[in-house]
């Protein structure tokens, strides 16, 4: 009797771990889509990208606002340990500078974090934490710079994210042309932000030719739209 009450448990593991095997799946396959389409991705993209049924992915996450949190907290431990790093650096300056460097290297390569640092359309108070976590490393990051009196004493910590918020617009809008071009532009703004250089900074990437001007004028003019959760357009 002893026996056949253990076979029951024993037959029920192999499931158990399928259905480990495939949250990993998902969630491996969201960090992916997400990274390259952004947050207006399906349920149903990812089931096709997981390699498992849509109905597996429902299941598992019946809102994809589920799923998002799932991944939300490694990625902002990212852009968090970064800020930490630049903070450690010994060179004010170029502790900042390296901060925004990698933060944008990370946004560059996912656009689901980039639209979940700069955006609230999935979840304001999941935004607003992420942002306050964040802030204070920033702020050290911008006074250790002014002290050092490598930063323009009038630059505000308040400032450091709407740079972001422009720079994040142009990788989204050259992505397709010029992916590297928002580091051309980073060098901009970083050699204005400076209190004094003795001569500009080399610019870290080519300008865009006129072909690709227009084709990012045509993008800003003529945007793809947003999804909805599962796949149909969000009002």
């Amino acid at each position: 009797m002893e026996h056949d009450r253990t076979e029951p448990a024993a037959a029920v593991r192999p499931l158990r771990r399928d259905a480990e095997r495939n949250r990993q799946r998902i969630l491996e396959a969201a960090r992916v889509v997400f990274a390259e389409r952004g947050l207006g991705a399906t349920l149903d993209e990812i089931a096709h990208a997981a390699g498992v049924g849509v109905g597996t992915v429902y299941r598992r996450y019946p809102d994809k606002e589920e799923l998002i949190d799932a991944l939300f907290e490694q990625s902002i431990n990212r852009i968090a340990t970064l800020a930490e790093e630049g903070v450690a650096n010994p060179d004010p300056w170029a502790g900042l500078v390296g901060f925004f460097e990698r933060a944008l290297e990370e946004q560059a390569r996912d656009r689901g974090l980039k639209e979940l640092l700069l955006g609230d359309a999935h979840g304001r108070e999941r935004v607003a934490l992420a942002r306050a976590r964040i802030a204070p490393q920033v702020q050290a990051l911008v006074a250790r710079a002014q002290a050092s009196g490598a930063l323009r004493p009038d630059i505000a910590a308040t400032d450091l994210p709407l740079i972001q918020l422009m720079l994040g617009a142009a990788l989204d809008y050259t992505r397709d042309v010029a992916p590297d071009a928002w580091q051309r532009f980073l060098v901009l703004i970083l050699d204005g932000m400076r209190v004094a250089r003795e001569a500009p900074t080399p610019l870290a990437a080519r300008p865009l030719s006129d072909d690709e001007i227009e084709t990012v004028m045509h993008s800003v003019h003529h945007p793809r739209g947003t999804r909805g959760t599962r796949g149909t357009p969000s009002s």
